[in-house]
């Protein structure tokens, strides 16, 4: 008699469960402390300078509220299979910046670390980090869902990278953590592992097991950790005192967020206060651009005249004044002469469209004989 495949899956004995795989006790953690704590970040963060800086509106918070986020990872691009191998998180707690970090031995305790950092990221309700928005924080969240670990989502994110950029990039040109230590906090870090050796080093210790070896990321990721706060302390000075900042090309690009936030007065302080030095044509330019959307037209003549001063070969500033001179201050001569200035700049450069220009010049030119 046939034996229906059914009969034989009923008499099957049934498969031995695969037996759990050993779960690691817990991840490294390393605990630093500083103090005094002020001199990483005053007691009351403003909601106004925060505003200022995020471009959204925040409220009054205490140093309490925010968590200071760095990862060191065995990749610097993302991917699928980067981990974040060690993650730095740093807060305030009794007058101290406390740093702490947990560092995954092995791939087994990953999931201690991200429960630890799951665990401090429930605790505050402001994250801060550098370049966390398109790095850190995509790629815990991801590495969270494989451990099946839900991370809060910050009420918010200061990513530091950006606000720095903003305020520094004109005269730094590269904002990257070192430069900033260095122009801005005045500290040149010392036998520092660079970035792009960290994962290497990863991989060599996972060969070697030799704690010792890690010994240097760990420095590495404590002071970016401590370095996030203080560069932090000297946002929230700068964009509360922006006339403070020292550098011309520092007290103009905080008036480009003044007036991108529309405090316009605040933003007008910063453009005279940086109209010297190498910036005196963009402070000018962007000051008279400023008033004349206000309809300050007098004003804003006289502020593309200095920027003239500093750069008389600008075409798009000699038309601005042409069209100011000839709509708005009604003075046909002025606006003639900035035109014939700005068709005789077009003629040596021949990537320069002087239809319009020449439209306008034999446009006045007509006016001006009818008005004689």
């Amino acid at each position: 008699m046939a034996v229906s495949l059914r009969d034989k899956l009923r008499s099957a004995a049934p498969l031995a469960s695969k037996p759990a795989a050993p779960q690691s006790g817990d991840c490294l953690c390393r605990r630093h402390c500083y103090a005094p704590a002020d001199q990483y970040l005053p007691f009351r963060l403003s909601g106004q300078v925060l505003s200022l800086m995020q471009g959204v509106s925040m409220q009054d918070l205490r140093r309490e509220e925010i968590l200071f986020l760095d990862t060191e990872t065995t990749g610097l691009s993302g991917g699928a299979g980067t981990v974040a191998f060690l993650v730095g998180v740093g807060f305030f707690e009794n007058d101290q910046l406390i740093v702490e970090q947990y560092l995954m031995r092995d791939y087994d305790e990953e999931i201690h670390v991200l429960t630890k950092v799951a665990a401090e990221m429930e605790k505050r309700s402001v994250l801060c980090t550098f370049n966390g928005l398109s790095f850190d924080l995509p790629l815990l969240r991801s590495r969270g869902v494989m451990q099946r670990i839900r991370l809060k989502e910050p009420v918010f994110h200061l990513d530091l990278l950006h606000a720095s950029r903003r305020v520094w990039k004109l005269r730094l040109k590269r904002c990257n953590l070192t430069a900033l230590e260095e122009a801005v906090l005045g500290r040149v870090r010392v036998d520092d592992l660079p970035g792009a050796l960290v994962p290497e080093r990863y991989f060599r210790y996972l060969k070697e097991k030799d704690i010792s070896l890690l010994e240097d990321v760990l420095d590495h990721n404590r002071q970016d950790i401590a370095s996030l706060a203080d560069i932090l302390r000297h946002l929230m000075k700068l964009h509360e005192s922006p006339l403070d900042a020292g550098f011309g090309e520092d007290i103009y690009s905080l008036g480009r967020i003044y007036e991108k936030r529309g405090q316009i007065e605040g933003a007008r302080k910063c453009y005279r206060a940086a109209s010297k030095g190498a910036t005196v044509w963009m402070a000018q330019t962007s000051l008279a651009e400023s008033l004349r959307r206000t309809g300050e037209f007098e004003q804003a003549a006289q502020a593309y005249e200095n920027a003239l001063c500093v750069k008389c070969s600008d075409i798009q500033v000699h038309i601005a004044l042409a069209k100011l001179y000839e709509h708005r201050l009604k003075d046909l001569h002025a606006a003639l002469k900035h035109t014939r200035q700005a068709l005789m700049l077009g003629a040596e450069k021949e990537s320069t469209d002087l239809a319009p220009i020449q439209k306008r010049y034999e446009r006045l030119m007509l006016k001006i004989r009818r008005n004689d």
